[in-house]
């Protein structure tokens, strides 16, 4: 199979929302780029002209205009569009493109049926829910909490939270109580919106038990706000209001508070794997401009256009799937089991909506190859043009069965960013190929870098991915954290006045990108230092594996130290000798010896976040002697019964007896 798995059409310029950028700039700037490399580095040298351009370009609508562009470019505390006010819900609703009667939300799942939103439906919702919480007090600052799936309703309450200048937070109703609490006793929400469960698969989840633990832990709370989701006939709880009663009919005009560039618009978390997760408070101003030149200049998208990302609400794809009608793209949600029937339900999902985009994760698309799935056959996939792939790097071999089995002309778009950004640092673009296990691109604006140990920029080698110029989606703080302490300490502690992501990168001479795991997951063996991702690539390439997860633990006293893999195998099979010493005999073949573990024991789960990611790093801590509880926050996990059996095996490791995992 070739490197180079998609190319450019030769009308690339002419057909792509980039390429009319790009003769914008020509026509208004009086700019001119050969390609896709001079961008960039314009891009992130003359960051006030380029991010002036999106401004003007994408016609953002200012309420009072900005006295400048980047008037201090300082990490942190870089201020954009000072003097400027502005409102995020003003530009989603503008629709650019979709007549009144377009549909712009269409929802699938597996506890109701599907529902279409036309631009004007949406409007209307958005005007009847905003004015509901005008009544309730709602007002610029407060904070509105949903605990709530990834439904109409939800986006809805964002718009309305935001389009008042409040601020919005959500929590997938997957979350235990917990985890929930957690997050909100920081941020203190008046208002709480939470259904009363939900469907997963075929399977009921009552998750009312769960709104009387949060509304009774949260001392905040003025109101509550029951959607009747599981059980459309179901009453709201004692003292709270039905969904129907917060959004009844009113005369009160769609109205959009001004706010400035830097007014918190929402407070998503870090995953909260280690401690209480972190509250990243993102403004207005930053995350309008990230995504309309994300949506539109990289994935493409625009009037006619149905954009689908598989998330939940509990993770920022969530925030960035949402902002699509900014570009005049509609968005399609599914909330449910992507499993249930079977594999092939998000594929027939994007014939049926007709889905022009299609978000995922590589977690989902090797579950698809290793199951001998071929989409193409199971499902009209035609109007599908680009495939997103996020939340963990995509081995080569993803990127040859997207090409084999979904569809040759799509163009598959692997990006890597943050929750910390809620955007890709780096992606795909309509104006470059696609090389197998390659990202594509550093993202416009956007100035990574890869950096070796001594801090110097490396091409072509791996290195601690870096950003060393400020980008408007960075967050504007931590929330309650008066002096920007916390947040200084997330990134810019290691090197001064550059955010440091904690991720291995090699960026190569074309700029193409390869993201090799978190480098505070690093094996370090022998001085070399190895990523995660290609081991996990290897070993669950095998047919017997079902999951993996891989530590090494450092020797005090400078030695090479172990590496420890587990292993999830096919059920009813047990690890025997002879499947170690095939899994050894993969690694060293296909990676190095340096790859092969000390130890590889068997395990019935690996820990995974709710949003699917391996948790290597409390796995470390597990084994190094931290109790499970300082080593994880378990209402953060999917799966945290996963992490007694790491508990038990260390335990019978410090007692020197023979360890095995069960």
């Amino acid at each position: 199979m070739p490197d180079v798995l998609w190319e450019p059409p030769a009308d690339v310029l002419e057909r792509s929302r980039i390429g009319d950028y790009l003769r914008w700039l020509r026509a208004h700037r009086g700019l001119e780029f050969t390609d896709y490399a001079e961008l960039w580095q314009w891009s992130v040298t003359d960051l006030s002209a380029f991010w002036g351009s999106v401004w003007d370009y994408f016609q953002v609508i200012a309420h009072t205009p900005a006295t400048d562009v980047l008037a201090d470019a300082t990490m942190p505390g870089a201020r954009w569009f000072p003097g400027a006010t502005l409102n995020y819900a003003e530009h989603v609703l503008r629709m650019p493109g979709l007549a009144d009667d377009d549909p712009v939300v269409i929802a699938h799942g597996q506890t109701r049926a599907p529902q279409t939103l036309t631009a004007a439906d949406l409007r209307e919702q958005v005007r009847r829910v905003a004015a509901g919480l005008r009544r309730l007090g709602v007002g610029t600052g407060d904070r509105v909490a949903a605990y709530a799936p990834n439904i109409p309703e939800t986006f809805v309450l964002m718009l309305a939270t935001t389009s008042l200048g409040a601020v919005f937070s959500s929590c997938a109703p997957e979350f235990g109580t917990r985890s929930v609490t957690d997050r909100w006793q920081q941020i203190e929400p008046t208002v709480l919106v939470a259904v009363d469960g939900y469907r997963y698969g075929d399977k009921p989840v009552d998750r009312r038990g769960e709104v009387a633990a949060i509304r009774a832990a949260l001392p905040s709370l003025r109101h509550t706000v029951a959607v009747p989701y599981l059980d459309p006939a179901g009453v709201p709880p004692e003292g709270a209001i039905g969904w129907a009663e917060l959004a009844v009919e009113t005369d009160e005009p769609l109205t959009f508070t001004p706010v400035p560039f830097d007014h918190p618009l929402y407070v998503l978390y870090s995953s909260g794997t280690t401690g209480l997760p972190k509250p990243i408070v993102h403004g207005h101003g930053g995350i309008l401009l990230e995504h309309l030149k994300m949506l539109a200049l990289h994935h493409d998208l625009g009037a006619g256009d149905r954009f689908f990302w598989f998330t939940t609400t509990g993770w920022m794809m969530w925030n960035f799937l949402v902002s699509g009608p900014a570009v005049g793209a509609a968005i399609v949600l599914f909330d449910g089991n992507p499993g249930h029937p079977d594999l092939g339900t998000v594929w027939r999902l994007a014939e049926e909506t007709g889905m022009t985009y299609l978000g995922t994760s590589p977690p989902f698309l090797l579950a698809c190859r290793k199951a001998g799935l071929v989409p193409k056959e199971i499902a009209d996939l035609s109007a599908l043009r680009g495939l997103g792939s996020t939340g963990a790097p995509l081995p080569p071999e993803g990127f040859t069965w997207v090409y084999e089995a979904v569809g040759e002309t799509l163009q598959l778009q692997s990006l890597s960013g943050g929750t910390d950004v809620c955007t890709g640092f780096v992606g795909g673009v309509p104006l470059l190929p696609v090389h197998a296990g390659e990202i594509a691109c550093r993202a416009l604006g956007t100035k990574v870098e890869a950096r070796s140990a001594d801090g110097t920029p490396v091409i072509g080698e791996l290195g601690e991915l870096v950003i060393t110029a400020p980008m408007p989606s960075m967050p504007v703080g931590f929330w309650n954290d008066p002096d920007g302490r916390r947040y200084r300490e997330a990134y810019f502690d290691f090197y001064p006045g550059v955010w440091r992501h904690g991720d291995w990168i090699t960026v190569n001479s074309r700029g193409g990108c390869v993201i090799t795991g978190r480098s505070d997951a690093t094996l370090n063996r022998g001085g070399v230092r190895l990523g995660t991702a290609e081991f996990y690539s290897v070993v669950e390439g095998l047919d017997e594996v079902v999951d993996s997860v891989v530590v090494h633990l450092e020797d005090a006293d400078g030695g090479p130290g172990e590496l420890l893999l587990f292993v999830v195998l096919g059920e009813g099979l047990e690890l025997d000798d002879t499947l170690r010493k095939k899994i050894a005999r993969e690694l060293r073949t296909a990676l190095s010896p340096r790859h092969v573990p000390d130890e590889i024991h068997q395990v019935r789960a690996v820990p995974r976040t709710l949003s699917a990611k391996k948790l290597e790093v409390p796995v470390k801590k597990i084994l190094t002697g931290t109790p499970v509880d300082s080593a994880a926050a378990k209402g953060a996990l999917a799966n945290p019964e996963s992490l007694t059996a790491f508990a038990a095996f260390a335990q019978r490791r410090a007692s020197d007896e023979d360890a095995t995992v069960g």
